[in-house]
């Protein structure tokens, strides 16, 4: 137990709240616990990573339930404005929470939070990059497309390529899921 230098414990706190102690860099069993100490590194990567990724499921079924099948409402006067806006402010929705997925994945395969299997970290990080590939040759060609008029062969093509982000981004978010639980098990101290 305190001879184990790479153990972090979760600890009942006072008034049912919970901390991390961590039991590591000479920090004596017993001693108080660390709020903030604890939560630099890999487990806030980890915390970031699962956050980002958790909006993005929720998005992606958004779009792909209400926000793309309305894209056929929208009527042909009005359409390219609609495009252009768009897609411009998808960007700035959608841009920072993939960013910070993207590089959060990369942190956790090279700094693996120790009670999470590394080859479910690869995996995750492997649908990222099908997820940006997709979305970069596949869902934005089609946007710039749609962005001269509305046509009907194109935005069909938008949904139905779209369910395969919305399969990946919920496999995703299932895999974040796993890895939560898994970092936050007991470990054996």
């Amino acid at each position: 137990m305190p001879g184990n230098s790479t153990c972090v414990r979760y600890l009942a706190a006072p008034a049912g709240l919970r901390r991390w102690r961590n039991c590591a860099g000479g920090a004596a069993p017993g001693a108080a616990p660390c709020y903030l100490g604890a939560m630099i590194g890999t487990p806030l990567v980890l915390l970031a990573h699962a956050a980002a990724t958790l909006f993005m499921v929720g998005l992606i079924w958004f779009v792909q339930v209400v926000h793309y099948p309305l894209f056929a409402k929208v009527g042909p006067d009005v359409f390219v404005p609609y495009a252009a806006s768009h897609g411009t402010l998808t960007s700035l929705v959608v841009g920072p929470p993939m960013l910070v997925e993207l590089l959060t994945a990369v942190w956790l395969v090279l700094r693996p939070p120790s009670q999470v299997n590394p080859v479910v970290l690869w995996v995750g990080l492997a649908l990222v990059g099908l997820l940006w590939l997709s979305t970069a040759f596949v869902q934005v060609p089609l946007h710039e497309t749609l962005r001269a008029g509305f046509q009907p062969e194109p935005w069909k093509r938008l949904v139905v390529t779209n369910s395969l982000r919305t399969a990946l981004w919920t496999a995703r978010g299932g895999l974040v899921l796993f890895m939560l639980w898994r970092a936050m098990a007991r470990p054996e101290c």
